[in-house]
C-alpha cells in the first residue's frame, strides 16, 4: 500500500513533505517491532500514527490499546498499566489485569507519556528492557511481549534537564522518532483541511457546505493555529452551525479566531508580529543554534586532542580542566588555547556571537542560492527575522 492509499484509509489530509515523511517512517518502522516516539504539538493528529504502525506490523492480529497517561491520576496509574492484586490498596476488592498484561502480543500506545510520574517511568523502563513487571501489591514477576508506541508534546531534553523525565527511558523509547509538523508549517494544507471538515459537518448537520472566499482563505493560512488541526476542526464546526451565510468572508472568519476577539490571547504569528518580544524570541532561537554549533565544534576538538593523548603524541603545555573516564569513554575538557612542543595550536572563539550569526546567515544564503525562504527554514527562523538580520548586518546577497 502506497502513501496516498494509507493517507486515504486513515483520513490524513495534506501534501506537505514533512507529513508525507512521517507516514513513510511509520510504515517503514512498523514491521521491525522497534519502539517509536511520535512527537508533535497538541492537536497535530499523533493518535493516528500508532494505528498505522500496529496495522502494518506482525502484531496486527493482536490487541491494540491506547492509554492517555495524562488523564489517569498519579495514584492509580501503576494499577492501570501493570494491574494489582486483591487488597493491594483501599478499594482493590479483586485482582485486576493491567494494560500491559491485556496487550500481550500486541501494541500499546502511551499518549502523553511525558506526564508519567518518575516511579512509573522506572516500572516502564523495566518492561521495555526485559518485558518484566510486577502487579501492584505482588512480588511475583510477570512477563509480557508488547510493542510500545509513545507520543508527547513536551520537549524531552528540557524535561530531562528538569529531572521530570528519565534519560534512560527516553533513549529506550525513542528508538525511532516520528515528528509531526504543526499546522502553521503546513500552510498549503490548511484550506484542504477546512474543506474536508466543512463537508463532514454539512452532512452531519444537513446544511449547505461552507465555502471560503479568497481573502478568508488568506487569513486562515496566516493564523498561528496554537491548537493545530483540532482547533481548525472546532472552528469549522462553529461556523457551520452558527453562520447562515455559507460563503465565509475574512471579516466573519476573524470573529472566530481568538486573537481578533481578545487582546489577552497571544495567538498572532510571531513572525508577523510587530512586538519587540517576538524579535527577542527569534534572536534567542538563532543564538541557541549558534551555541549548539559551538558545542559540536568543541566536542570534535576534544576528540582530536584525546586521540593525540591516546597515541602518546608529544603535547607540551596542554591546558586541561577535567579528564575523566566513564564506561570506557574519556571526557576531556580543554581551555581555549593548546600548546604543542614545537608549534602552537590555538583554539580561540575569536568570533563574537554577532560574527558567528552573520557567518551562518551568509552560508545559508549561499547554500540556497539566495532563496531566503529556504535559508530561513534551515536557520530555524522566520523570513521576517532573516530580512531584519540581512539589513542589520548589511549582508550583500
Amino acid at each position: 500500500m502506497n502513501i496516498i492509499d494509507i493517507k486515504q484509509k486513515y483520513s490524513i489530509i495534506g501534501h506537505h513533505p514533512l507529513l508525507n515523511r512521517a507516514v513513510e517512517i511509520a510504515t517503514q518502522v512498523a514491521p521491525t517491532d522497534l519502539n517509536v516516539v511520535i512527537n508533535g504539538e497538541s492537536g497535530t493528529g499523533k493518535e493516528v500514527f500508532p494505528q498505522i504502525i500496529h496495522a502494518f506490523s506482525s502484531r496486527k492480529h493482536g490487541p491494540y490499546i491506547a492509554v492517555n497517561c495524562g488523564a489517569i491520576p498519579e495514584g492509580t496509574i501503576d494499577s492501570e498499566l501493570f494491574g494489582h492484586e486483591k487488597g493491594a490498596f483501599t478499594g482493590a476488592t479483586e485482582a485486576r489485569k493491567g494494560y500491559f498484561e491485556v496487550a500481550n502480543g500486541g501494541t500499546i500506545f502511551l499518549d502523553e507519556v511525558g506526564e508519567l510520574p518518575l516511579a512509573t517511568q522506572a516500572r516502564l523502563l523495566r518492561v521495555l528492557e526485559s518485558g518484566e513487571y510486577l502487579r501492584v501489591g505482588s512480588s511475583k514477576v510477570l512477563k509480557t511481549d508488547v510493542r510500545v508506541v509513545a507520543a508527547t508534546n513536551i520537549n524531552f531534553f528540557q524535561a530531562i534537564e528538569k529531572l521530570k523525565f528519565r534519560a534512560d527511558l527516553y533513549y529506550r523509547l525513542n528508538t525511532v522518532p516520528v515528528h509531526l509538523p504543526p499546522l502553521r508549517e503546513r500552510k498549503e494544507d490548511i484550506p484542504l483541511l477546512f474543506k474536508k471538515f466543512a463537508l463532514d459537518f454539512a452532512g452531519k448537520y444537513r446544511m449547505p457546505v461552507l465555502r471560503l472566499l479568497p481573502e478568508a482563505e488568506n487569513v486562515l493560512q496566516h493564523y498561528y493555529w496554537p491548537g493545530n488541526i483540532r482547533q481548525l476542526k472546532n472552528i469549522t464546526e462553529q461556523i457551520s452551525i452558527i453562520e447562515n451565510q455559507r460563503e465565509v468572508s475574512a471579516e466573519v472568519l476573524r470573529t472566530y479566531l481568538p486573537q481578533f476577539n481578545s487582546m489577552h490571547v497571544p495567538a498572532i504569528r510571531p513572525d508577523v508580529s510587530q512586538s519587540g518580544a517576538s524579535s527577542d524570541i527569534q534572536d534567542r532561537d538563532i543564538i541557541l543554534k549558534i551555541l549548539r554549533e559551538y558545542r559540536t565544534e568543541l566536542n570534535e576538538l576534544k576528540a582530536v586532542v584525546y586521540e593525540w593523548i591516546s597515541k602518546g603524541s608529544p603535547i607540551g603545555n596542554l591546558k586541561t580542566d577535567v579528564v575523566s573516564a566513564s564506561h570506557g569513554d574519556a571526557v576531556l575538557s580543554i581551555a581555549p588555547a593548546i600548546h604543542r612542543s614545537s608549534d602552537i595550536i590555538e583554539v580561540e572563539e575569536s568570533l563574537s556571537l554577532q560574527d558567528k550569526e552573520k557567518d551562518m546567515i551568509l552560508k545559508a544564503l549561499i547554500k540556497h542560492k539566495g532563496k531566503r525562504k529556504h535559508a530561513a527554514h534551515e536557520l530555524g527562523i522566520s523570513e521576517r527575522t532573516l530580512y531584519r538580520k540581512i539589513n542589520e548586518y548589511k549582508i550583500d546577497e
